[in-house]
């Protein structure tokens, strides 16, 4: 995740549902009366599983060895934070509150779950995708701040546009940018986030004394490692999954990763299956793109990638893209890819009921 300095606050949008055809629609409408998508009971076994799974490892620090348990734990709270992107899109419940109850622990340590979902939600206008000011999760700046920026911040800003780079780097930016964002919002006499990050702040204090005190797991160490070990592992996620195109729906990837990548990621490698259908939950996802492969392929303007190794081999030391944002022809709309693509709002469409 990644948060950019000089946002607007704007309402988060709820997403919208772009199906590639009738019969797509209706295949879905399907699938989604099937018992495991109305029980959700993938998505309860993460649970279960990813909490379990970070407690068991926590409270066997000593035997395990602070190394491998540090190791382990950011492999796991990245692995929330994609459990936390799956609340926030409406599973495995319909109730926000019950979902965002399964987000609050501070497990990946940086971000309140209130303050990236608001921040995720208008990250799905997809007409503005990669435009800084406008996509939270851009890892673009625009020609104005990078005038401004002298040679050491223009030259991180290149060297985060490498894989490497976003390894190291990207979890600092999104960290200062977050902080940046929350001390603006104040400046400017909005107080709304506040409730979240004192509640999130004063969680992380009880499980840093936890881990500190029961689990001989040391502070810095859980901050420093767990937390900005898991930012770092979800950065290889997020590194050129969208890009600067003219047309809307060529800016998202499809990345056919391995099982592992998929699993760790919840399948969100499929990311412009999960834009176009944001309602879907993790365990169907893959099973929409392989019906309609070729089509999400052509739709996406070839925008495909044979998993995570290709970009380390592309891009380990070499920028994916220029820092500075090209502007033009970044108002095309959704529809401008060939063919007719049927909207309609998120909650339309979830056949959650019965």
């Amino acid at each position: 995740m990644v948060f950019s300095i000089g946002l607007t606050r704007i309402r988060p949008i709820q997403p919208m549902a772009i199906y590639l055809d009738d019969t797509q629609r209706n295949a879905i409408a399907t699938l989604a009366k099937s018992l495991t998508w109305r029980t959700q009971w993938p998505t309860w076994l993460l649970i279960v599983a990813i909490y379990g799974g970070w407690w068991s490892l926590a409270t066997h620090a000593r035997e395990l060895g602070l190394p491998l348990t540090t190791a382990l734990l950011a492999l796991t709270s990245t692995w929330y934070m994609s459990l936390q992107h799956e609340l926030l899109h409406g599973h495995p419940t319909r109730w926000p509150r019950l979902n965002a109850l399964f987000g609050f622990a501070p497990l990946a340590v940086w971000f309140p779950y209130r303050v990236y979902r608001d921040s995720h939600l208008q990250h799905h206008d997809d007409a503005h995708l990669t435009e800084p000011g406008h996509d939270p999760e851009s890892y673009f700046v625009d020609r104005a701040m990078w005038q401004r920026a002298g040679w050491a911040m223009r030259a991180l800003l290149a060297c985060r546009n490498t894989l490497a780079g976003r390894l190291l780097l990207g979890p600092a930016f999104a960290i200062a940018a977050t902080g940046v964002d929350a001390l603006r919002k104040i400046g400017h006499g909005d107080w709304r986030d506040i409730p979240a990050w004192l509640a999130h702040f004063a969680a992380l204090a009880a499980l840093t004394a936890w881990l500190h005190y029961v689990c001989s797991l040391p502070a810095w160490l859980f901050i420093l490692g767990v937390g900005y070990g898991s930012l770092s592992l979800g950065s290889i996620r997020s590194f050129r999954e969208h890009r600067a195109a003219h047309a809307c729906v060529h800016r998202t990837v499809i990345n056919e990763a391995g099982v592992f990548w998929r699993l760790l990621y919840l399948n969100n490698n499929f990311h412009l299956v999960h834009h176009d259908l944001p309602h879907v939950p993790w365990f169907a996802l893959r099973t929409i793109y392989e019906a309609s492969r070729e089509q999400y392929i052509a739709r996406s303007g070839g925008f495909l990638v044979a998993g995570y190794g290709e970009w380390l081999t592309r891009y380990a030391f070499t920028a994916a893209e220029k820092p500075v944002h090209d502007r033009r022809g970044h108002s095309a709309p959704v529809s401008d890819a060939s063919g007719t693509y049927a909207r309609h709002t998120l909650f339309a469409d979830t056949s959650r009921e019965g």
